[in-house]
């Protein structure tokens, strides 16, 4: 049921309409500008058959063995597995990637939860999810996120500009839907599937709408059109950008001129009740792989202030140790939030351990809204040597080399070529363009800060803080109200209302 690296690229050489850089992509395997992820996600596959890694990132369940990033997690031990997977991942590659599957396939997982509301809407949308999930386990595909539309003009409805800014459905054939619009996507054009959904509610108060539409897209489907932004391998040496060129997710603008869906790939459709409670509830599981990706960037940027102050001796300052201890607190401050987030974690409505939301959201906004400031803080540690330090070919050359070798060796432990590899990499994580990009690109990929909170103030407690307040001033029950603020422990009818939903708008990148 696992797949091999060489299934993966055999899977994704199909005729794809890939644009990068102005010019038409032969194969997306071999341009330099996508082959380092396609290389790292099909080590990823590959991983999951060599002896050091199969124990760790598969399971066996009927006989069949499968990816534990696409398991169903039913226990806090599901979770536990899931993060080792994570961690195990990330440190045999020596970075951070995101968009590689496990971190969008428990998207699903929240509309498995909504059984109840896609019935009410139509009983097949709940078995189309259930058969996708069934065949994401049994498959093994590299499955993608597709959220973003180009938007146009934001303060108008859909239907009162030109139409196709949002995707929807302009008809409908035997065979399934037809749709025409863009999506932005991480990762599209070498990925093999997307779960495409609406970003925000702009369909305004009506019931039905035709772009109130998610579905599963196979991206070998005819008439896709891939419009990618320029990546940021190949610009300069792997020398002296470590990170840029092995780490970069290439986005791109997928265009739907016509793209037939299956009604088999369905999951709702024009009911915009099915798509306010898909955007209230996208990331209930996913944010738990999301924010790992954060944890693990900050043990790099750890790792690198910690090397540059070692071995210059700035390590002994009181000032130094401080800063330092700012970035142990952000670290462990996403550590806290993750693990409390299992030990809570909370049985859903279809039965499946779902982190503890508040938690889990609350974490997130600490590991995205401080990331900036860490990063800053990081580059005060490694001091302004990162960002005048010349370049690899300078160091290696016979004429310079000497004088290279004079100012960056400091004794024994720290000669010019390790200080150089360690400032290279300090300087690629913290302020080349990919740094920038990364940034830009944490603070959005699940949503904008101001939806960040709004999920937070859904899922908080807000009775618990009430309640103390009510009894230590003396109050009257009345001031509680009828109905609480916090509908977390209500039945499930309150879970997935309407309202609640509609007030959770999340917009991210692909």
């Amino acid at each position: 049921m696992i797949r091999t690296g060489a299934q993966y690229r055999d899977s994704i050489r199909g005729e794809r309409d890939v644009y990068i850089n102005g010019e038409r992509v032969n194969d997306v395997t071999t341009h330099p500008q996508f082959k380092p992820l396609v290389d790292i996600r099909a080590r990823l596959y590959d991983m999951q058959h060599e002896e050091t890694s199969k124990g760790i990132l598969t399971y066996t369940e009927g006989g069949e063995t499968s990816a534990i990033g696409n398991k169903l997690p039913y226990s806090q031990t599901d979770w536990w597995s899931k993060r080792r997977a994570t961690d195990h991942v990330m440190n045999k590659i020596g970075g951070v990637v995101t968009r590689v599957g496990d971190e969008t396939v428990g998207e699903m997982w929240s509309l498995f939860d909504g059984a109840e509301v896609l019935n009410e809407i139509d009983p097949q949308f709940a078995n189309n999810i259930e058969t996708h999930i069934s065949n994401v386990v049994k498959g093994d595909p590299f499955q993608i996120s597709a959220n973003t539309d180009p938007k146009g003009d934001r303060s108008k409805p859909a239907q009162d500009q030109d139409p196709d800014m949002l995707l929807h459905v302009v008809r409908e054939t035997d065979a399934g839907i037809v749709v025409r619009g863009a999506k932005y996507e991480t990762a599209a054009a070498y990925a093999n599937q997307a779960f495409t959904k609406p970003t925000i509610a702009n369909w305004g108060s009506e019931e039905l709408s035709e772009y109130a539409v998610g579905f599963i897209c196979d991206l070998n489907s005819p008439n896709l059109k891939f419009i990618c932004r320029t990546g940021f391998a190949g610009r300069a040496s792997a020398q002296d950008y470590p990170l840029a060129n092995k780490f970069d997710e290439v986005d791109a603008l997928v265009i739907f001129d016509d793209v037939l869906i299956p009604w088999e790939n369905v999951l709702f459709y024009r009911h915009t009740k099915a798509a306010k409670f898909m955007r209230a509830s996208l990331h209930r599981y996913t944010a738990f792989a999301f924010i790992q990706r954060n944890l693990k960037f900050a043990d790099m940027m750890i790792g690198a202030a910690l090397f540059n102050v070692r071995q210059t001796g700035l390590d002994k300052y009181q000032g130094v140790q401080e800063k330092l201890s700012a970035l142990a607190c952000y670290r462990e401050g996403i550590n806290a939030h993750l693990t409390a987030a299992i030990a809570l974690a909370e049985k859903s409505p279809a039965g499946l351990m779902m982190p503890n939301q508040s938690l889990l959201y609350a974490g997130r906004v600490l590991a995205c809204s401080q990331l900036h400031e860490v990063m800053h803080i990081a580059r005060e540690l490694c001091g302004g040597q990162i960002c005048v330090t010349p370049d690899a070919a300078t160091f290696h050359n016979p004429e310079t080399k000497p004088w290279m070798d004079k100012y960056y060796t400091i004794n024994d432990e720290w000669a010019a070529e390790d200080r150089r590899k360690l400032l290279a990499l300090t300087r690629d994580m913290l302020n080349s363009d990919f740094a920038g990009h990364r940034l830009s690109f944490q603070l959005f990929t699940q949503s904008p800060p101001f939806a960040h909170l709004a999920a937070v103030y859904q899922n908080f407690d807000w009775d618990g803080p009430l309640a103390f307040v009510k009894d230590v001033a003396g109050l009257s029950d009345k001031v509680m109200g009828e109905q609480s603020l916090s509908s977390r422990d209500s039945a499930v009818s309150s879970w997935f209302s309407n309202d609640i939903a509609s007030q959770t708008p999340e917009t991210s990148v692909g």
